[in-house]
């Protein structure tokens, strides 16, 4: 039987939990209860109840009440609702999570799902699920449901909305029972690539995913949107990705210049820290992102812009953001711990980065060359080409890069130039 881990606050929604754990058992699935309250102990029972919680968080439940002290309680209880969910997913006790809740109950429980792996059934019930989810979901595959009506007692609708929800989570654990054994089993899991593109970068990523596919890969494109680079380092950081073909880097210029797609500061460092092969070029570092161009900071409206389409305007890098950013890749790059190869396409990082495009510019791109090249760490790989990174054979270059690493399973120690 899988089991379902359901998490809420039984102090304030103990009827809807309830309900929701009946119908999941209704459905042949297994339930444990987590509590997460910190006012006074619930009729409704736990199987993990708030005081286990609140000491898995470092905290005494009473103490928390008697505070009375909310954002300190629910620090607490978030820390011990993640501590408790990932001991039950290291112990095989979970098979999928569901919470109920507005703001606080989904944020209760959002932290400890972004924690678990991909793959496994993660649901939020939430009156926040119509706005801005981007707190809740991270990075991560959770899928929330709007309730309609506030979860403040059980009703016609409510019942037909959390049942829905337990269909839901009773489906997907049901489906997923066994798959991950039997695929295994079949020799079906294949080793796993993530890569980056953007739309001027996809004919690269194109023929190199096709190339590591017939050799057996399987890969991951990541559209390199922020969330997306986000995505991919989180992937990497949690032991899923065993290999990274880093085409797209241009995050890091949203994050140098101030662009609208910036993957934060930790960008291009996780396969580095963690020793993991990867093969790494400077795709669309000609462009920062911003939305309709009359949303583009005044400061930019002068430069070289780019209508990509109504939604998104691109403003092209200069040379003094190219140079800066070489430094930036070149330091990213230097503190890898792993086998790290770097493909340089001299004819252009883009699309539109080609003689006769809107956004070539030799100058800008030796910029970003030169200083890359000139803090590089001897010790890192440079492959140099002569073409554009769209070319044929580029994408295909850096997949058989990667595959001779992979199979090589030690770092790269040729010079660099």
């Amino acid at each position: 039987m899988s089991t379902v881990v359901l998490v809420g606050t039984l102090d304030t929604k103990g009827a809807e939990i309830g309900f929701v754990r009946e119908r999941l058992e209704e459905l042949g699935a297994g339930v444990l209860v987590i509590d997460a309250g910190v006012l006074d102990q619930s009729l409704w029972p736990a199987d993990i109840d708030a005081d286990a919680v609140a000491a898995a968080g470092g905290a005494k439940r009473a103490d928390l009440a008697a505070d009375r002290d909310r954002s300190a309680a629910m620090a607490a209880m978030r820390a011990g609702v993640l501590a408790v969910v990932t001991d039950l997913y290291r112990q095989g006790r979970l098979d999928g999570i569901l919470a109920l809740g507005g703001s606080g109950g989904a944020s209760l429980a959002a932290g400890a799902m972004q924690a678990l792996p991909v793959g496994v059934p993660k649901l939020i019930v939430s009156t926040m699920a119509a706005g801005d989810t981007r707190p809740y979901v991270g990075e991560s595959d959770i899928a929330m449901l709007y309730p309609v009506v506030d979860i403040a007692g059980l009703n016609r609708l409510s019942r037909q909305v959390l049942g829905n929800a337990a269909a839901a989570m009773a489906g997907m654990v049901a489906a997923n029972a066994g798959r991950g054994e039997a695929a295994r089993a079949a020799g079906e899991e294949r080793p796993l690539i993530g890569a980056t593109m953007f739309g001027v970068t996809t004919p690269c990523v194109t023929a190199a995913r096709e190339r590591l596919e017939a050799m057996g890969y399987e890969v991951l494109v990541f559209h390199a949107t922020g969330t997306g680079g986000r995505a991919m380092e989180g992937l990497v950081r949690s032991g899923f990705i065993g290999g990274v073909l880093d085409v797209t880097t241009t995050e890091l210029a949203d994050e140098l210049v101030g662009g609208v797609l910036s993957a934060g500061p930790d960008r291009l460092t996780a396969a580095g820290s963690l020793g993991i092969p990867q093969v790494v070029s400077l795709g669309a570092l000609d462009m920062v992102n911003f939305g309709p161009r009359d949303t583009v900071p005044a400061e930019f409206r002068d430069r070289r812009l780019y209508e990509h389409n109504a939604s998104v305007t691109l403003l092209r890098t200069s040379v003094e953001e190219c140079r800066e950013l070489g430094r930036i890749l070149a330091g990213k790059l230097n503190a890898a711990t792993g086998p790290t190869s770097l493909f340089i396409p001299r004819g252009g990082v883009s699309m539109i980065d080609v003689p006769g495009a809107a956004f070539h510019d030799p100058a800008a791109d030796a910029a970003l060359f030169d200083a890359l090249l000139a803090h590089l760490d001897p010790r890192i790989e440079v492959v140099d080409l002569p073409v554009g990174i769209n070319d044929p054979s580029f994408g295909p270059a850096m997949a058989d890069r990667l595959d001779a690493l992979l199979r090589a399973g030690q770092p790269v120690t040729s010079p660099a130039g």
